[in-house]
């Protein structure tokens, strides 16, 4: 395949009829521990197993990174997954090097370790036993409710490090979830996913990203999603509006133009003069969202809630408010040995 023959440590490349249209070129990776520079995440460190993901969502801002595989950042992020094969191994013996310090390590902030490609190589496993035995506290963000596999390990876990788990979901409507996430499992999955984390004794914050501008941003719409959250027993709820960076645009506005015409024009001048939508309408957003959030619990006024990547703040920590402007998002934070080969990018799994 293009590009795949010039990837270092390329093993062989694999289809499946139970994953049909999907190919996974399984590596052998040098390196498994990924340097987050700038500090302006809650975490210096990520692991990444798989790089592109069946996930599929029209928005998600990691597909330009296929290019750099000559691969496309449409179909074939959703298609060819590059799996880590020997991660577990590899993050062993880094993390018994006398240089680490066992500081968190994050795991779903590029593509998600909860994607279907999981199931067949079932390497989240490993990587918690080896984060855990080393003493490093870790934290998952997904939408994959694989993850419910995973919990008792998890909960092991928590007994030796502090373990932090997030959920993203941000479509409470079903058939616009299929037609935007055609590879995610479904709301009701997730919220029961969240249900159980947290029957599990470990927090679960939200991640309600991206908030799509007239399609989910209405206060009726929020104010029930926000409420099911509540019910379903999330610590804490962030908010991100649709953030839409070139090559993910393009591949987004084509959906919208198919399914949603009407907003076309719209989008057009919302995005007019970048990646983030105008100020103004953020500006809106933040006023209509964060009574809705201290409404149901997630506010400024909650006595503790989680971060997007499930780890528990204090109430003055700010994570618990809506973040489309938030300081700690502005700016790169792509992992130091992935960008070499990528753009700059947000880590976070929208």
């Amino acid at each position: 395949m293009p590009g795949m023959g010039s990837i270092a440590g390329l093993v062989r490349s694999v289809t499946t009829p139970e994953f049909r249209g999907v190919t996974f070129h399984e590596v052998v990776a040098r390196s498994a521990l990924n340097s987050v520079p700038g500090g302006g995440l809650p975490f210096n460190w990520t692991v990444n197993p798989y790089r592109g993901c069946t996930h599929a969502c029209r928005y998600c801002f990691a597909r330009p990174t296929h290019k750099y595989l000559e691969l496309d950042q449409g179909l074939d992020f959703d298609r060819q997954i590059v799996v880590k094969t020997n991660v577990a191994d590899v993050l062993r013996r880094e993390l018994v090097r006398p240089s680490w310090k066992r500081e968190q390590v994050a795991l779903g902030t590029n593509t998600d370790p909860y994607q279907r490609a999981e199931g067949r190589y079932r390497l989240m496993p490993g990587i918690i036993g080896a984060l855990a035995g080393s003493g490093t506290p870790l934290s998952v963000l997904t939408k994959g409710t694989l993850l419910r596999r995973d919990l008792d390990l998890l909960v092991s876990a928590a007994s030796e490090v502090s373990v932090g788990i997030g959920v993203s979901l941000a479509l409470g409507d079903e058939e616009l979830r299929r037609r935007l996430e055609p590879g995610v499992p479904s709301v009701r999955g997730r919220l029961e996913l969240i249900r159980a984390v947290r029957e599990a004794g470990l927090p679960c914050g939200v991640m309600v990203a991206p908030v799509l501008p007239w399609l989910t941003d209405s206060a009726d719409q929020l104010d029930d999603l926000f409420g099911e959250l509540a019910a379903a027993g999330a610590t804490g709820v962030t908010t991100l509006v649709l953030h839409l960076r070139p090559g993910v645009k393009d591949w987004f506005m084509s959906w919208l133009g198919h399914d949603h015409p009407e907003l076309v024009g719209r989008y057009e001048s919302l995005y007019a003069r970048g990646s983030n939508a105008a100020p103004s309408y953020r500006t809106a957003f933040e006023q209509k969202v964060r009574p809705l959030l201290d409404k149901h619990g997630f506010g400024r006024s909650s006595r503790h809630r989680s971060n997007p990547f499930g780890v528990v703040d204090g109430a003055d920590s700010g994570w618990g408010e809506p973040a489309a402007t938030h300081p700690r998002f502005r700016g790169s934070a792509t992992p130091a040995r992935e960008r070499r080969h990528e753009p700059p990018a947000q880590e976070a799994l929208f």
